[in-house]
């Protein structure tokens, strides 16, 4: 006689810090999901901006934990600590998911994952779309090929945070992240999640990505945010470094950094928009000339279209006159934001 496994349980877990304007979107989206098995816990990490009468006024279909500032990584940690579910999704406050999110994972769960991905819609403040999807893909990778591309490039195809449900197992095996890693729980899940696990992806835009100006993606939001997230890449490797040795797993080459492309971009606008805050001491505009030659022909999960648009943009930007380097620098990441 055949055993019907128990449709898994989904934890919910959406830090706050003073988001009062989009908390209640983003717990209404994981309140509405089309699926029997799911808890909601937001935690939030010491907002002062009324965020805790929206959260407390949903009552007891949440489970709402208020703290002092800690930063995202330590939200996380407690939110983490509070769930009991099989398949958990970290909700950025200002993100939504569709109602048929935890119906589509489920649909694809087996053992062995790691996460689950889905590609996320880039909207504006009132959900607008801004016509463009990530990761901007036209098939979903094998995890094996995710797996290789991890470790030979230090990089995927895919989304930020909110579009990544993960595995209890996969998570417990390094939660709580303590403070020698990123500030961003994202950054070390992503990292590991193809090194200790399948990375499977469905191809549907299933969560809304709220892009307004207080986004920490936001690049040119202050000086030295290009720095920051090539800093953060060097930290993201550290962290699978050093947890792939706790764990026994054959951890990344910290080599292989160089040969990330989307790295490079960001090494480039580093280099130009603010030199003397580059994080790289051993970096310079003639060693990612150098990077940027060799890119195109490691192929990864780009065409060479896309190869060649990074290469030549790297490069143009390397050698142009600041003006004309700014320019390129914005276009480039206006873009892309």
């Amino acid at each position: 006689m055949t055993t019907i496994a128990p449709a898994p349980c989904f934890s919910i877990i959406i830090a706050n810090f003073n988001y009062v304007r989009f908390v209640a979107r983003a717990i209404e989206s994981a309140l509405d999901l089309d699926w029997p098995h799911v808890e909601v816990i937001v935690v939030d990490d010491g907002s002062s901006d009324g965020s805790r009468a929206v959260i407390e006024s949903f009552g007891d279909r949440v489970q709402a934990i208020f703290q002092p500032n800690g930063g995202q990584r330590s939200a996380n940690n407690t939110g983490f600590a509070a769930s009991r579910g099989d398949i958990v999704v970290f909700l950025d406050a200002d993100d939504i998911l569709d109602s048929h999110f935890a119906r589509a994972v489920a649909s694809v769960w087996r053992p062995g994952v790691s996460k689950v991905q889905v590609q996320m819609q880039r909207v504006d403040v009132e959900e607008r779309s801004l016509g463009s999807v990530l990761p901007a893909i036209a098939e979903a990778p094998r995890p094996e090929d995710v797996r290789r591309w991890s470790v030979e490039m230090t990089e995927y195809p895919t989304p930020p945070g909110s579009g990544n449900a993960y595995a209890r197992d996969f998570l417990a095996r390094f939660f709580p992240i303590g403070p020698e890693h990123d500030s961003f729980t994202d950054s070390t899940c992503l990292a590991l999640a193809p090194l200790l696990g399948d990375v499977v992806t469905v191809l549907q835009p299933l969560v809304l990505y709220r892009q307004h100006g207080g986004n920490d993606s936001n690049l040119f939001a202050s000086p030295g945010r290009f720095g920051r997230e090539v800093a953060r890449a060097m930290s993201r490797q550290r962290s699978a470094e050093s947890i792939c040795n706790e764990l026994g797993t054959p951890p990344p080459d910290k080599a292989r950094l160089r040969s990330s492309r989307h790295l490079l971009q960001l090494r480039v606008a580093s280099l130009r928009m603010d030199p003397q805050g580059h994080p790289l001491p051993e970096d310079s505009r003639k060693v990612a000339l150098i990077d940027a030659i060799h890119s195109v022909a490691l192929r990864g999960f780009d065409p060479l279209s896309k190869r060649l648009a990074v290469a030549l943009w790297s490069i143009v930007t390397l050698t142009a006159p600041r003006p004309l380097a700014d320019r390129l620098v914005r276009w480039r990441f206006r873009a892309a934001h």
